[in-house]
């Protein structure tokens, strides 16, 4: 009996880690994927980071411009792709070291800005740029890469900046309005969210 049991439950751990692992896409579907909310004309040039065939994040690309790619996360609910300068990689990358580690968002947050306000953490000294894009699985051609109906925002990251210093208000007063979010601190940033019904017409005019 005991060792029908430890058989199911090796069967089980195998069945779950094929399982996690054949949600990743090839290598090269996931550069087209993430290579598409950059701007088209750069998007050649990107770095791509994303998944290896054991699900772990990784360098699949090395560019030669100033953007980075980060490919869908095969082990999260629908479809998240992002681009960003360059200047933001050591936020970015400090945020995934701090998740990895354990730590809650609230935490990492937490920690990102006790290091930035110590100098330990390099912030981007110009506004720097990104790119969003979300959507839903159903909608994900896994053959080239490309979501369709996605819906994308944009992000200009400008740490301490305030709605002084800018003329920007701490909040959208008008559909697709651009404003300042986190104002004062190291992740001060602008938001820009275009209406989803406008994103909606402004796709079906492309066709």
């Amino acid at each position: 009996m005991k060792k029908a049991l430890f058989t199911v439950c090796i069967i089980l751990v195998v069945f779950a880690s094929q399982a996690q692992t054949s949600n990743v896409l090839s290598e090269d579907i996931q550069i087209k994927m993430a290579s598409q909310v950059a701007p088209e004309k750069d998007r050649a040039d990107v770095t791509v980071y994303g998944y290896n065939k054991e699900g772990t994040f990784t360098l699949l690309k090395k560019g030669t411009n100033n953007l980075i790619c980060l490919a869908d996360d095969p082990n999260k609910e629908g479809i998240h792709i992002s681009c960003y300068s360059v200047k933001l990689e050591h936020f970015m990358a400090r945020g995934r070291e701090l998740l990895a580690e354990g730590k809650s968002v609230p935490e990492m947050r937490e920690i990102r800005k006790e290091e930035a306000d110590a100098k330990t953490l390099e912030m981007p000294d110009v506004p720097s740029m990104l790119y969003v894009l979300d959507g839903e699985e159903s909608n994900l051609n896994q053959e080239t890469g490309v979501l369709t109906d996605g819906f994308e925002r944009y992000v200009i990251y400008t740490p301490f900046a305030t709605t002084e210093s800018t003329g920007l208000p701490d909040a959208p007063y008008a559909p697709g309005m651009p404003w300042l979010m986190d104002p004062g601190t190291h992740r001060a940033h602008i938001m820009v969210t275009p209406p989803k019904d406008e994103k909606k017409k402004m796709d079906h005019d492309k066709h």
